[in-house]
């Protein structure tokens, strides 16, 4: 009933064979839950197959700047791989969340949750609105990879020296995120009433928040807590992660504008349709003439953009300067990012490993 399809790196498949032994155990546990249950089961498997398993690769790396400076040889644990697996799981718990809150009908270039649930619905034949009941349904299956994030997160503790300190980072991390993405929704409408010059402000702490800190900081953090590092090596690692963790948000704003769909598996310009209040949108609509704003604002967020409609768009943002000005944001974060891990009590091949992470994560096209 449940499994994962490897990807194709070391961490990736460590991470794959965790997960797929976590799922053997969450199918035998479901048995009692009878058979309308394996649809939502389904769909949580199915939400942990593929992906870059960039978070859960920080996390790793994260432990290796940590274990390998103190101790050469330092072994890759079980208890490591669960905790990497954990964040992956909580991963695809607010990627399902974000497609319901965002409409969005895709991911990976497969059925976003609800709509997935949504044709499980349907290919049953149950009675009643099969998009109601996907929407509703992508809720619980939500919180139940939350569910399930937290029982991989307690399996890799049990017993470990280090417990409290990482339970309070994941903490920690599922709040900063889960109020960025609150404060995401809340600038779609809230922008209207707060003057022009403070929307990049507001825009850059949604990504802080909803991104940038879950991405890349927290788990990098996570790994370096659970090999034991002190304050000031989690200091030098947080500015690191912070930055890259930005400039990799930057990266995904520019990509739901300009983004290949072939490629990153969403539809061409889905964060206009979506109506995104992006650092871009905020460059954007600081250069433009007040008759373009009125317009652009008129558009943006119209879930029925046409092609033509986006091309404009796309024209507008990249015309009015904001495309060049972001791509100079990801390139200065880039750069302090590097320069945070300079001198720093770290590994050194963990370090040559996390500059190629942050390159990876900062000049990806999907």
């Amino acid at each position: 009933m449940l499994g994962v399809v490897p990807s194709p790196t070391p961490v990736a498949d460590a991470v794959a064979s965790r997960l797929r032994v976590f799922l053997e155990i969450m199918n035998e546990e479901a048995v009692e839950y009878g058979p309308d249950a394996v649809a939502m089961l389904d769909a949580g498997a199915r939400t942990l197959d593929g992906g870059k398993r960039l978070r859960a690769r920080f996390c790793h790396s994260g432990w290796q700047a940590i274990a390998r400076h103190r101790e050469r040889d330092a072994r890759e644990t079980d208890a490591l791989w669960d905790l990497c697996a954990a964040i992956e799981i909580f991963q695809s718990a607010a990627l399902v969340h974000d497609d319901l809150i965002d409409n969005s009908d895709t991911r990976r270039g497969r059925p976003s949750g609800h709509r997935a649930l949504e044709g499980a619905h349907a290919d049953a034949g149950w009675s009643g609105d099969a998009a109601a009941f996907g929407r509703s349904a992508a809720i619980l299956l939500g919180d139940l990879l939350i569910s399930w994030s937290d029982d991989l997160l307690e399996q890799a503790l049990a017993q470990h020296p280090t417990a409290p300190r990482v339970r309070r980072e994941y903490a920690r991390m599922r709040r900063d995120v889960t109020v960025g993405q609150f404060l995401d929704i809340a600038e779609e409408s809230a922008w209207s009433v707060n003057p022009i010059e403070s929307h990049l402000e507001r825009a850059l702490r949604v990504a802080s928040l909803k991104s940038a800190r879950y991405s890349i900081e927290q788990p990098l953090v996570l790994g370096a807590v659970f090999a034991d590092a002190d304050d000031e090596q989690v200091r030098a690692l947080r500015r690191f992660g912070h930055p890259v963790g930005m400039a990799f948000q930057l990266r995904d704003d520019v990509l739901g504008v300009f983004g290949d769909a072939a490629v990153t598996g969403k539809p061409a310009g889905d964060d206009l349709r979506e109506g995104k209040r992006t650092a871009l949108v905020a460059l954007t609509r600081q250069a433009i003439a007040p008759s373009a704003r009125s317009l652009f604002d008129e558009m943006l967020g119209d879930r029925d953009l046409d092609a033509e409609q986006v091309s404009f768009l796309q024209a507008t943002i990249a015309s009015s300067g904001a495309l060049e000005q972001v791509e100079e944001m990801i390139a200065d974060y880039a750069s302090a990012a590097d320069r945070a891990l300079t001198g720093a009590r770290l590994d050194d091949a963990a370090v040559n490993g996390l500059r190629d992470l942050a390159r990876a994560a900062t000049s990806r096209s999907a």
